[in-house]
């Protein structure tokens, strides 16, 4: 009986591994079981899961996130609600939200990767799953694409591109409404098509508190910039023409009064360079950008909180000096008699 053949056999857990053929590339390897459903090592965090074997102790401290998949609710669907994976920290405190804005193509290793990071920076951190949206299919994919080649940038008041929005307000709204989080510290964050739907949303989004876009697609129409009212980080590469046409269209939009933007080019890097699976990848800029991020998320999200005031200073006559152990205590001395009145 082959390996993933007992994992139908065997009465397995959410998040036991087993190795087996991975349902997303099909080589076989070490897999996961999640929501019924099976994802190769490169692609969820294993370090946070229960394996059918394990070498932890009794008593091993809790893992910093756990993940799952939820279904969320939104008109976008005819059946009314869609998937996500959610990323959620253990520790009992109220947690800022990040929401990820994945393009069609799915959950991919570069949105995994930001997912990871950000619940470990303690986010609880959402992904729609519109690679398996009912409803959502390459039609969207031809709609990004050909916009942002043929039209001059991705088509923001398309239906289709409208279905995606609707689908990742409603997303927002059920982060913001979990158990366990601060929403009032909300932040969006998309690469290539999807950092272009983010900053639509973000357009639309009036109580966000940080967006952060990593080598988006132009848009159109092309002074979307003016309606944002976050701070915002703006990534890409100086080898990007794509990121560069984006950027000299969201720049001068935002104008001196909007909010403060911060505009980082990484010299040399193209297209993707955060994702590992693509030979854009470089280990080092894409560790340098994802540094710049969370710092960027946690100065808006997580600042540290205000020095405490400084004792006041009382003003008066100094205190005496401590007297050693043993020694008599000092007497006050006596003030002296004016000569009137000792003659009395």
């Amino acid at each position: 009986m082959r390996d993933d053949d007992r994992m139908l056999d065997l009465p397995l857990e959410f998040g036991s591994g087993v190795v087996g053929i991975c349902d997303i590339c099909g080589v076989r390897q070490a897999v996961i079981i999640l929501s019924e459903e099976r994802y190769k090592l490169c692609v969820i965090d294993f370090l946070n899961k229960t394996w059918v074997k394990s070498d932890k102790k009794p008593g091993a401290p809790l893992p910093l996130y756990r993940s799952e998949r939820v279904w969320y609710l939104t008109d976008g669907t005819a059946s009314g609600k869609a998937p996500a994976i959610l990323l959620t920290p253990t520790k009992i405190v109220r947690h800022p939200v990040v929401l990820i804005t994945p393009d069609v193509y799915g959950i991919t290793t570069t949105l995994l990767d930001a997912a990871i990071r950000f619940a470990r920076d303690g986010y609880e951190v959402m992904i729609p799953d519109v690679g398996k949206t009912d409803g959502i299919g390459p039609g969207h994919h031809v709609t990004l694409r050909a916009g942002a080649r043929v039209r001059g940038g991705v088509p923001i008041r398309s239906k289709r591109v409208v279905e995606l929005l609707h689908l990742y307000t409603d997303a927002l709204a059920y982060l913001r409404a979990r158990d366990m989080v601060d929403p009032a510290k909300t932040a969006v964050f998309g690469a290539s098509y999807g950092a272009s739907l983010a900053l639509v949303l973000s357009s639309q989004e009036t109580k966000l508190t940080a967006v952060v876009l990593a080598y988006p697609q132009p848009v159109t129409p092309s002074d979307l910039g003016k309606l944002v009212t976050a701070p915002l980080l703006f990534l890409a590469g100086a080898a990007d023409s794509a990121a560069r046409k984006a950027r000299g269209q969201l720049e001068p939009s935002l104008g001196a009064a909007g909010p403060s933007a911060e505009f980082v080019e990484l010299p040399g890097m193209r297209h993707d360079f955060l994702s590992r699976d693509m030979s854009a990848y470089d280990l080092a800029r894409a560790e340098e950008a994802w540094t710049r991020i969370q710092t960027f998320l946690r100065q808006r999200l997580a600042p540290p909180p205000p020095r405490p005031p400084a004792p006041p200073v009382i003003q008066g006559a100094p205190l005496a000096p401590p007297t050693s152990p043993g020694a008599k205590p000092a007497t006050a001395a006596k003030a002296p008699v004016a000569p009137a009145a000792a003659a009395k």
